[in-house]
């Protein structure tokens, strides 16, 4: 089905389109209405376009190209919260009071996530945290009416501590000084065991020169005994990577990160062998919905589908997937009761939400990049799938 045929197909409504709409459509019990909050401008635009490309193909491919569930009309209302903790936090609360959506989805920034939360409880309605990454979205700020089907920072972390946690090691981290970078941090010093941390770098989400950070990365990391790695997390603009221009090889200084959207994979291309452990690469899991996922996507825009895209298809499968399960009825308590524990499968394999903090479970993907000239980027080959059971995921929500 081509994209223009997939829009016609589901009443897509941006913020501002709605008072178009007949009064009796927005109250209409035929309807499954749900608001989908992210950054369609903003830092984090590129995640946000991907998660909203991946939400639509998910709720294609989950309806069987219907866009109903128990006969009822899926409405999706859009809401561009700009990557603004204040903007997405308004947008919520007017999706919920005016626009009537029975449960939300998003947003793209782990800042924005965090101001959403207390709207969802206020509200008393479901939001499907997708793909704000935070540990303290299912930590120490849930509650009970939030879901995520995107990974939390400890997953992220476990992996890449699965990848780089060897004995003799030394590893100092550089970050983005915001819930996002810190939260990351945290949950891979928590991770790892056998190696050493040294350093810890946290630079401004807007920084362009990171000559300075560098500068104490290496100081930190150049007298050290034994592997020497820097291990970068990193979200949305400003290209950390530029620290190899610093000549790092000189002190034997590796870098190391997790996985990535494909334009910024293009900087991998430099460190062909590097390790790290990633959320999402097409060319990796093996199952149908992700055969369906890179060959719809590879029809509609030519190129294969990204990292949010798969996590967009994901959230709107477990969406769908509730909604079977409750025969279309869109009561919060119905929902959470459906949810809870519930499997589903996605382009990432089975994932389940974990009762207790509602945070699915799911794979991982250890990587070691390898230089192809057909691909402009670093193309990640798979080492291994880290199982959900391999990885002990703290539960953080002190509940």
């Amino acid at each position: 089905m081509s994209q223009g045929n997939t829009r016609r197909r589901v009443i897509l409504l941006c913020s501002l389109g709605l008072m178009a709409l007949p009064a009796l459509a927005q109250g209409s019990k035929a309807e499954i209405r749900i608001a989908h909050v992210y950054s369609k401008t903003g830092p984090l635009e590129a995640y946000g376009k991907q998660t909203q490309t991946g939400f639509m193909m998910g709720l294609d491919y989950a309806t069987g190209g219907t866009f109903t569930v128990a006969g009822k009309k899926i409405v999706v209302i859009e809401k561009d919260d700009q990557g603004k903790p204040d903007v997405g936090k308004s947008l919520l609360a007017t999706a919920y009071g005016d626009d009537k959506a029975d449960l939300a989805v998003g947003p793209s920034s782990s800042g924005v996530a965090l101001a959403l939360l207390p709207v969802a409880e206020e509200y008393k309605k479901i939001l499907l945290v997708e793909p704000a990454v935070a540990d303290s979205i299912t930590g120490d700020k849930w509650n009970k009416y939030i879901f995520r089907s995107g990974r939390n920072s400890s997953q992220d972390a476990i992996a890449n501590a699965v990848a780089l946690d060897k004995a003799g090691t030394s590893i100092a981290t550089l970050a983005q000084d915001y819930a996002f970078g810190r939260d990351g941090v945290k949950a891979f010093k928590d991770a790892i065991k056998k190696a050493k941390l040294v350093h810890e770098e946290y630079l401004p989400t807007t920084t362009t020169d990171f000559t300075a950070g560098a500068q104490r990365l290496i100081d930190k990391l150049k007298d050290q005994p034994g592997r020497k790695i820097i291990f970068v997390i990193w979200a949305g603009a400003g290209n950390p990577f530029k620290i190899a221009d610093l000549d790092l090889k000189r002190y034997g200084i590796e870098i190391a990160t997790g996985g990535n959207i494909l334009p910024a994979m293009t900087a991998y291309k430099q460190f062909p062998g590097m390790e790290g452990a990633s959320y999402y690469y097409f060319g990796m899991p093996k199952n149908p919905v992700n055969e369906w996922l890179v060959a719809n996507h590879y029809k509609q825009h030519k190129t294969p589908p990204d990292f949010f895209t798969a996590g967009g298809m994901s959230a709107a499968i477990a969406v769908v997937e509730a909604l079977k399960k409750t025969a279309g009825d869109t009561g919060t308590n119905k929902l959470i009761k459906a949810m809870e524990g519930m499997s589903f499968e996605t382009p990432k394999g089975k994932m389940t939400f974990r009762p207790e903090d509602h945070q699915a479970m799911q794979s991982m993907y250890h990587f070691r990049i390898k230089v192809d000239p057909a691909f402009a980027w670093g193309v990640p080959e798979l080492v291994r799938e880290i199982k959900p059971e391999e990885m002990a995921v703290p539960i953080r929500n002190k509940r």
